[in-house]
């Protein structure tokens, strides 16, 4: 029998951590369960035991003092042995009826990471209240589906399931909320395989308060895809500035190019003299981009060899 592991990053989670372990274990009762205690200041890590040995679940509570739901999740994934993963909140938000589906394809074989879409039918739209939170949503989807020419329906849901070749071939340097977003952008850039399952997604109980920051934690997402763009689609990113300073050139140019048709002779010399440099960092940012570029394709010949050796 595989051995599955059920992780869960909790922050301060006291209220809802109990129920969320029994019903996970009520529908999965041989996978592990994980609690990765972040440093919370309640009682999440006691509940999480006291609950985990009234259920008699196997699995445990790991602490991790470095704030931020990466870092809870890196060190789930560098502890944790096993053949297949699923992720989820602490907080009664995702559906533990709809986990064997979740992981469903994994198990067969048919991805390396299926995620909960949310999306799919309008719940987390009708659930989730924060305007602002559901414009960056697509906008990150926007964007990713744009780089990377992928139909993806929900590139930040929580609720994941995962292969141990994607667990253990992941290298997080992302530390908060943005780690689903660089997993999603990570998998496209490697090439793994993702399936999305429709799930049912509820909003927080009563009572229980969300860690998310619409504006903060929006920014970090942006920065993550913005990052992942210059580091693995570098000819495109680099060429996109060479391209503007290119035509900022062109823009500088042109009364210089007015006084040498009209009197063979230049008068606005500082305009020239900008010109030539914004042209030369064109031209500059141009041979980076074509450079890392080459990096990049080799990067990624050298990560299929490595699964191939795994």
């Amino acid at each position: 029998m595989p051995k599955i592991a059920f992780i869960f990053p909790a922050y301060n989670e006291e209220q809802t951590i109990a129920d969320t372990l029994r019903t996970f274990h009520g529908e999965v009762p041989e996978a592990e369960l994980w609690v990765i205690d972040n440093n919370s200041s309640d009682d999440t890590a006691k509940i999480s035991k006291e609950t985990l040995s009234e259920i008699r679940a196997g699995g445990g509570v790991l602490f991790e003092k470095r704030q931020g739901k990466g870092n809870a999740v890196r060190k789930a994934f560098r502890e944790i042995d096993a053949d297949y993963y699923l992720i989820s909140d602490a907080d009664l938000t995702y559906p533990a009826a709809q986990a064997r589906e979740l992981l469903a394809p994994v198990l067969a074989g048919d991805a390396d990471m299926t995620v909960g879409d949310r999306h799919a039918n309008g719940r987390y739209k009708s659930e989730n209240k924060r305007t602002f939170h559901n414009f960056g949503n697509h906008l990150g989807l926007f964007l990713i589906n744009t780089l990377f020419s992928s139909r993806l329906s929900d590139i930040m849901s929580g609720y994941r399931a995962f292969n141990r070749q994607f667990v253990k071939n992941y290298p997080i340097l992302v530390e908060g909320f943005e780690i689903e977003t660089d997993m999603t952008l990570h998998a496209l850039d490697k090439r793994f395989r993702i399936a999305e399952l429709p799930i049912d997604y509820k909003d927080r109980p009563e009572g229980s308060t969300s860690k998310l920051n619409t504006f903060h934690d929006g920014l970090r997402v942006i920065k993550t895809i913005i990052n992942i763009f210059r580091y693995y689609k570098p000819l495109c990113f680099f060429g996109i500035l060479s391209l503007f300073f290119f035509l900022c050139g062109l823009v500088a140019a042109i009364p210089v190019l007015g006084d040498y048709i009209a009197h063979g002779y230049i008068y606005h010399v500082p305009l020239a003299l900008l010109a030539t440099g914004l042209e030369i960092v064109a031209l500059l940012m141009l041979v980076v981009g074509l450079i890392l570029d080459q990096s990049s394709y080799y990067n990624k010949c050298n990560f299929e060899r490595k699964l191939l050796d795994d």
